[in-house]
C-alpha cells in the first residue's frame, strides 16, 4: 500500500490502455516544455515508480505549469491511460503537489530482486580467485573502501538501460564475474587474474557517475568525468597508496593492461571507448561484459511488457529491434 495515496497504488507495469488514474502519485523522471503544430505548448514528461516509466502528455500547458513540475520529484497525477503508436502513454488532465514526507520511496526506486549482502559476498569469494599479489593488493584496496563501497552495493548500473535499478551495478559485476569464471578457463592463454581485476573494477566509475537518491539520473562529475575516466583516475590513485605504503612498485605493464581494459570495455569508439580493446582480456571482459548488459535488458523488456495481446514488444530503440516475447520452451518464470 503507498502512504502517499492511502489506497493500493496501480504501478506502472499493471496500467493498461483505458485506465482511469485519480490522485496517483508519480515521480517525474524528466520533462520537456514543447510546442504544438498549431502553436499551443504542451508538457513532455517521463512518469516513473519502481516497475518502470510511462511517457505523459499534458495539452494547454503554460511556462508556469511547467516550471512548477519538478524534475526529479513527485507530484500526484489525474488522466486517462492511451495506447499510442504501441505504446503506453499517459494523458494529464490535472497535477497537484504532494507533502514529500509522506511519500515511500520503496514505491518508486526500482531494486534488485537479490540480496544485496549475498551479491557482494559472491563478488569478494570470486576476487579471492586472484593469484598475482599487486593485482590482489589493488583489488582489496577497493573492497576496503568501505564508503565506495557502500555506493557499489546501492549504485544501478544505468539510467534507463541494462541494471537500472538500486543494487543493478552490484548485480552486473557479479554476474560477470561468475561469466568469466566459466568462460576464461577455457583459454588458458587468457589471464584469470586480469580478467577477474578488469571486471571488478570496469564499471566502479559508476558509484560517481550516477546519481540515486530519489530517480536515477547524472551527476555533474558523471557529465564532466564518466565512469570509464573515473575508474582510471581511482586505478591510479590506489596504486601510489599502495607504492607509498609497501615499498614496492607495482609494475607499470600491468597497471597500463589494467587500465586498458577499463578504457576499452565499451569495445568501439561510438560506444563510448576512448580505446579499441588490444589485449585478449580486453576483448573478452568486453564481450562478457555486453552478454551480460543485453540478455538482462532482454529480459526485462519481456518481463514488462504489457501488451498482452502480442507476442511482441515495441519498437525498442536501443536495441533497434522489437523483440519476440513468447516463451517457447517453456522455461521462464
Amino acid at each position: 500500500m503507498s502512504k502517499a495515496s492511502g489506497t493500493s497504488r496501480r504501478y506502472v507495469n499493471q496500467l493498461a490502455a483505458g485506465d482511469l488514474i485519480d490522485n496517483q502519485v508519480f515521480l517525474i523522471s524528466s520533462k520537456d516544455l514543447r510546442t504544438t503544430s498549431n502553436g499551443s505548448l504542451y508538457i513532455h514528461c517521463v512518469l516513473c515508480d519502481r516497475t518502470g516509466q510511462i511517457l505523459g502528455r499534458i495539452w494547454q500547458a503554460t511556462e508556469t505549469m511547467y516550471a512548477d513540475m519538478p524534475e526529479g520529484g513527485f507530484l500526484r497525477f489525474k488522466g486517462r491511460v492511451e495506447n499510442y503508436k504501441g505504446n503506453l502513454q499517459f494523458i494529464v488532465d490535472a497535477i497537484q503537489p504532494v507533502d514529500t514526507a509522506t511519500i515511500d520511496l520503496g514505491d518508486f526506486m526500482p531494486q534488485t530482486a537479490e540480496d544485496i549482502g549475498q551479491m557482494f559476498e559472491r563478488v569478494k569469494t570470486i576476487l579471492r580467485h586472484i593469484k598475482n599479489p599487486h593485482l590482489l593488493r589493488l583489488v582489496k584496496a577497493f573492497v576496503t573502501d568501505e564508503e565506495l563501497m557502500a555506493r557499489f552495493r546501492k549504485a544501478p548500473a544505468a539510467v534507463q538501460l541494462h541494471h537500472a535499478f538500486i543494487g543493478g551495478l552490484l548485480e552486473h559485476t557479479r554476474n560477470v564475474l561468475e561469466l568469466a569464471l566459466l568462460v576464461i578457463p577455457r583459454y588458458p592463454d587468457v589471464s584469470l587474474d586480469l580478467v577477474l581485476a578488469g571486471v571488478f573494477l570496469h564499471d566502479i566509475g559508476k558509484t560517481a557517475e550516477l546519481s540515486y537518491e530519489t530517480n536515477f539520473a547524472y551527476t555533474s562529475e558523471g557529465q564532466l568525468v564518466g565512469h570509464i575516466v573515473q575508474a582510471t583516475l581511482w586505478i591510479d590513485q590506489k596504486i601510489r597508496a599502495i607504492d607509498a605504503e609497501t615499498g614496492t612498485p607495482f609494475p607499470q605493464d600491468l597497471r597500463a593492461a589494467l587500465i586498458h581494459i577499463v578504457l576499452a570495455h565499451h569495445g568501439q569508439y561510438e560506444f563510448g571507448s576512448p580505446k579499441l580493446p588490444a589485449i585478449p582480456e580486453a576483448i573478452a571482459i568486453h564481450h562478457l561484459d555486453n552478454l551480460d548488459a543485453k540478455l538482462q535488458l532482454y529480459l526485462q523488456k519481456i518481463k514488462t511488457d504489457n501488451d498482452a495481446a502480442s507476442d511482441w514488444t515495441a519498437y525498442i530503440p536501443s536495441l533497434s529491434t522489437r523483440i519476440f516475447k513468447k516463451d517457447v520452451c517453456g522455461i521462464r518464470k
